[in-house]
């Protein structure tokens, strides 16, 4: 009888660790959204294989969802994660994550653009600067009729 108590102790304690996991599941940096993504539907799943179903009243695939829209970071999320939920009654879950692995996708193509563009203008002997300053050796000449400006 001492094992089986052991053992119903050590799968609520099991189940508080998870559930604690699970409310305080955060997007860690430098973790990708797909391994993000994988690492909470993983801790769902760990869930429902000791039996802890995440609901009060009605548990519903939209508290899974908000769940994973709350781990991410304000910075960097806060204005996808509003224009996600404005509007919408309802949330889906494959929706949201189609959604999240775009927004990855588009940075992600952002950044090597960014970095090609940094690539072609070294090459070229410019200098990335944005506001053209120190662009080159070149000077400003106006003319009007005669005169000659520099």
């Amino acid at each position: 009888m001492g094992d089986s108590r052991k053992q119903i102790l050590d799968e609520k304690r099991n189940r508080l660790h998870l559930k604690t996991r699970l409310y305080r599941f955060q997007l860690k940096m430098r973790v990708s959204i797909s391994d993000h993504i994988n690492t909470y539907t993983k801790l769902l799943t760990d869930l429902a294989n000791v039996d802890v179903v995440i609901e009060d009243e009605d548990k519903t695939e939209e508290d899974e969802t908000l769940i994973l829209l709350s781990s991410l970071p304000d910075m960097g999320y806060e204005t996808f994660v509003l224009t996600l939920i404005n509007g919408r009654t309802s949330l889906s879950y494959v929706e949201m994550t189609i959604a999240l692995m775009n927004l990855e996708l588009r940075r992600r193509d952002k950044e090597s653009f960014s970095g090609t563009l940094m690539q072609a203008l070294t090459l070229r002997g410019r200098s990335p600067n944005q506001r053209g300053e120190n662009r080159g050796k070149s000077k400003l000449r106006l003319r009007f009729g005669n005169c000659s400006l520099t």
